[in-house]
């Protein structure tokens, strides 16, 4: 792959909005995972979330808008447009033919459906919203984006389960390669903490019970795990070609040099016990890269906090590194605002981006109990000083979906 430069940043986490909020939160390895407060929830196995808070503080879009589209758009609007103002892009003065939108989601807007179909029993169908058709579908995000800018450039919405964001990224890399647009804006958005969604979630049987103790409740490669909290969020991400940020003399944040992806298949939700073909989606992304194992200074872990889901990924990582894994800091920031499902990777990235700038291997909470299975150096508790100039970052969705990006400080 040739290099994609990355220029700017948009995040809306439960962690902060404004990726100075962001990562001053994540390098104080500070939990927001909480008990959800918007609906009556007690009743659910797994209660707990990250969860967005103050967006209207932030949010530039109109009451008016607001009605017609779910929070996973909004919040990808507002992650958009402080990205698009990150970059110091001027979208007036942009081929916007030149421009694309890559977004990932795994469930898409559930909140707005899920009150529409209630008002559709209670009330016939003179009760539903006519925006309803257009509001909860995975790609309302990026027509809501496309429209607010005026967007006309090669798009696309990736829906990969968990792994539906870096998978759009390293598309988007993939696309600005082949010359189809100038830029492109992308990354992920979720918003899966709605009455329905929550069911949906618990059902997978991946969510963590420990409802008493939400902030030390996901807790990655640690024994005494039973799952992953859910969260809400968005991360956007302005991707540029090399070329085009040397005649305008951009800021780079991290260029993209290497992707890998494959499928276990062997089940439709649980992934291959042996860890053989996220370890091969790993040496596929250093080969594209042109990278030698020994060259990673950092892992950004998919951190399920399943035991099947940590043990493979510790397979996986010891398959592609051999000798060096035990070498590489591995971590999973996501056990401090939860897993954004789709959104994840597009987090994981920015958090693996701001870790480069600040030469901090940010931590893995929560982790108390050593697994013999998992036995690689997850930085527990504590952020890790180290300077980070190749990083990967893992993301997996189930029925065995492997995904693995790498990033190189400029």
């Amino acid at each position: 792959m040739e290099k994609i430069a990355i220029t700017g940043l948009g995040v809306v986490s439960p962690s902060g909005i404004d990726k100075r909020v962001f990562w001053a939160n994540i390098k104080s390895g500070h939990s927001m995972v909480s008990n959800i407060d918007r609906f009556e929830s007690s009743l659910y196995p797994s209660h707990i979330a990250g969860q967005v808070k103050e967006l209207e503080v932030y949010s530039q879009v109109s009451s008016r808008l607001l009605k017609k589209i779910d929070l996973f758009s909004h919040m990808a609007l507002v992650a958009s447009e402080m990205a698009i103002q990150d970059a110091k892009l001027d979208m007036t003065k942009e081929d916007l033919k030149r421009v694309g939108i890559f977004a990932g989601n795994a469930i898409g807007g559930w909140l707005y459906a899920e009150t529409e179909l209630r008002d559709m029993y209670l009330e016939g169908r003179e009760g539903v919203s006519p925006f309803m058709a257009s509001a909860w579908f995975p790609a309302a995000p990026q027509g809501q984006i496309s429209i607010q800018y005026g967007i006309k450039g090669y798009s696309k919405t990736v829906v990969s389960d968990r792994a539906s964001s870096l998978m759009a990224i390293a598309y988007a890399a993939k696309n600005l390669n082949h010359g189809k647009n100038d830029f492109i804006l992308a990354g992920g958005m979720e918003a899966p903490v709605s009455p329905y969604a929550l069911l949906c979630c618990n059902t997978s049987g991946m969510l963590t019970k420990r409802n008493h103790l939400p902030q030390s409740a996901y807790r990655p490669f640690d024994k005494t795990r039973d799952g992953f909290a859910i969260g809400e969020g968005a991360g956007i991400l302005i991707l540029e070609s090399r070329e085009r940020v040397k005649q305008k003399n951009a800021r780079v944040y991290a260029n993209i040099i290497g992707y890998g992806t494959t499928t276990d298949g062997v089940d439709h939700i649980e992934p291959a016990s042996d860890g053989k073909e996220l370890g091969r989606a790993i040496k596929i992304a250093l080969d594209d890269a042109g990278v030698s194992p020994s060259e990673i200074d950092y892992i950004c872990a998919d951190g399920a906090g399943t035991k099947i889901g940590d043990t493979t990924e510790t397979k996986g990582i010891k398959l592609a590194f051999n000798s060096h894994a035990k070498k590489i800091p591995v971590s999973a920031p996501k056990s401090m605002f939860g897993n954004l499902l789709g959104a994840s990777g597009a987090l994981d990235l920015i958090t693996t981006i701001l870790a480069m700038e600040n030469s901090l291997v940010p931590p893995t909470i929560n982790y108390s109990t050593s697994d013999p299975e998992c036995d690689l150096d997850y930085c527990p508790n504590k952020a890790q000083a180290k300077e980070i100039k190749k990083a990967l970052i893992i993301s997996r969705g189930r029925g065995g979906i492997n995904c693995a990006l790498i990033v190189e400080k400029p």
